[in-house]
């Protein structure tokens, strides 16, 4: 296969795609949309099929436990997904919302309007869901959409990619709108990242490495997301039930995704206490904690915390602890070591609360809640695209408004400028 024209072709139909895209109405994106939801439920079968052929070469490859569960479709989850599609569909359509409109002094009329971004390259690993949310969200919002999956997930992104895209297509889209890359070589994403002149966006959703090999390489515009070093600090005032609750929860509920703690930070005048609860519920999910010394001296049999783990990503059942004298020291740490993806407190102290929220530079920052809520569904987005945890453009998860742009519109009488 010659990848550079495979790859070419792909954008050059996603460019012609996204010209009709572009005006296509809210009535027929939303029955695409629900007939693409449709499609999965009529399918599942054959997803299941070709999601378990991923999941048996991963279990031969050596993929964690973590990886394995993002993989796994169950007909639960794909109901979910197609439930996320569904929801998609009753947002308000943002394309042609009005930002702002005023009169200058030479009485023209000028908007802003909201306007699709055009064609949206998508670079993601080992998570099949996000073939059926990114698209969803790119029609929404008017735009074309390319897909480059990692191979851990090569079947179950092709088949899912086959379906919706039968489907949307049949439902009044415009034909090529979902361009899938199946070609699993390297050398695929390094053409795509050149294509500055069919693609718009490129966004990365993995980890560390690909979203830095995305932002090093790319020649087109890139929007960083994923990457979540979490911290969560229990503060001397914390109500030590709740926090206990928070944390296993940010941690176990799904170890493998971005919005999960990877470091916990307690106050020393409650570490006696809370330490070895955590410990205990935390050995019921089989959670390996790596300490400082001041936390093995109250949990002796864990392992020692080198340099390297409070800036681990682990998405496993690995958890950094570490005991801090003062709000101070835990707002310190976090300050060197955060990605800014999610940061949380667990205090009954309004000042200290005040203070987290205010001094934490990250896209979210929580007060006595988990950081699992970090996600464009919970959020009431519907779905999304990704969780941004760069600063221009976008910043924390991704909806279909933060998949557009805007232009501005200018009503004139015949006016000239002097």
């Amino acid at each position: 296969m010659d990848i550079k024209n495979y790859v070419l072709e792909k954008a050059k139909g996603a460019k012609e795609a996204s010209r009709l895209m572009n005006s296509m109405s809210s009535k027929t994106k939303n029955t695409a949309l629900k007939a693409m939801a449709q499609a999965l439920l009529d399918n599942m079968k054959e997803i299941i099929e070709a999601n378990s052929v991923d999941i048996k070469k991963g279990k031969e490859n050596g993929l964690s436990k973590a990886l394995l569960d993002r993989l796994l479709l169950t007909e639960e989850r794909i109901k979910d997904m197609a439930e996320g599609l569904i929801k998609v569909s009753d947002l308000q359509d943002p394309i042609g919302e009005a930002v702002r409109m005023w009169k200058t002094e030479d009485n023209l009329t000028i908007g802003q309007v909201r306007v699709p971004l055009g064609v949206i390259g998508i670079i993601y690993e080992a998570r099949p869901n996000v073939t059926v949310d990114a698209t969803g969200l790119c029609i929404k919002a008017g735009n074309a959409v390319i897909l480059r999956g990692g191979s851990e997930a090569v079947n179950s992104n092709k088949k899912i990619a086959e379906i919706i895209s039968k489907a949307g297509i049949e439902a009044g889209l415009a034909e090529g709108f979902l361009q899938y890359i199946e070609n699993t070589d390297r050398e695929a994403v390094k053409v795509l990242m050149k294509l500055n002149d069919y693609i718009d966006v490129l966004i990365p959703r993995g980890g560390a490495s690909l979203i830095k090999t995305v932002i090093e390489n790319s020649t087109i515009p890139v929007i960083q997301t994923g990457e979540g070093n979490c911290h969560l600090y229990i503060d001397a005032a914390a109500d030590l039930n709740m926090a206990k609750d928070i944390v296993i929860n940010a941690k176990t509920h799904r170890p493998g995704v971005c919005n999960a703690i990877e470091t916990l930070l307690v106050h020393a005048a409650i570490a006696d206490k809370i330490l070895p609860a955590i410990k205990e519920e935390m050995d019921k999910y089989k959670i390996e904690l790596r300490g400082c010394e001041k936390t093995k001296a109250f949990l002796p049999d864990i392992e020692v915390a080198n340099d390297g783990d409070w800036d681990a990503e682990y998405l496993d059942l690995i958890l950094a602890v570490k005991v801090v004298e003062s709000i101070d020291q835990a707002l310190d740490h976090i300050y060197k070591h955060s990605t800014k993806h999610s940061e949380a407190i667990v205090t009954s102290d309004y000042a200290n609360a005040q203070r987290f929220l205010n001094e934490v530079d990250a896209a979210a920052v929580y007060v006595n809640a988990s950081t699992r809520f970090t996600d464009g569904a919970q959020f009431g987005f519907g779905g999304e695209i990704g969780i941004s945890t760069q600063k221009l453009h976008a910043r924390g998860p991704m909806g279909i408004k933060e998949l557009t742009s805007t232009k501005f519109i200018v009503y004139g009488e015949g006016q000239i400028r002097n």
